[in-house]
């Protein structure tokens, strides 16, 4: 029983000290706020190229109508 006593009290003694790690961290450090600026490639930008007339001979007239549509609203 000695044994298990001195190994819950090193296991108590280790998670409070990792406790006050993390709420000296969160209470005493604060935070340096500046702006970020990220660039996006003009390619993620840009709409996807319209269906071709080969890709629309395999749609029915439906699909192709919802099709045109679509682009058109853009």
């Amino acid at each position: 029983m000695p044994s298990l006593m001195r190994f819950l009290t090193v296991v108590a003694v280790i998670a409070g000290l990792g406790f006050g790690a993390i709420y000296a961290l969160a209470t005493l450090v604060t935070p340096r706020t500046r702006e970020m600026v990220v660039t996006i490639p003009a390619a993620k930008l840009r709409p996807p190229a319209p269906a071709t007339a080969q890709d629309g001979a395999d749609r029915s007239a439906g699909a192709r109508a919802a099709a045109t549509d679509a682009v058109e609203t853009r």
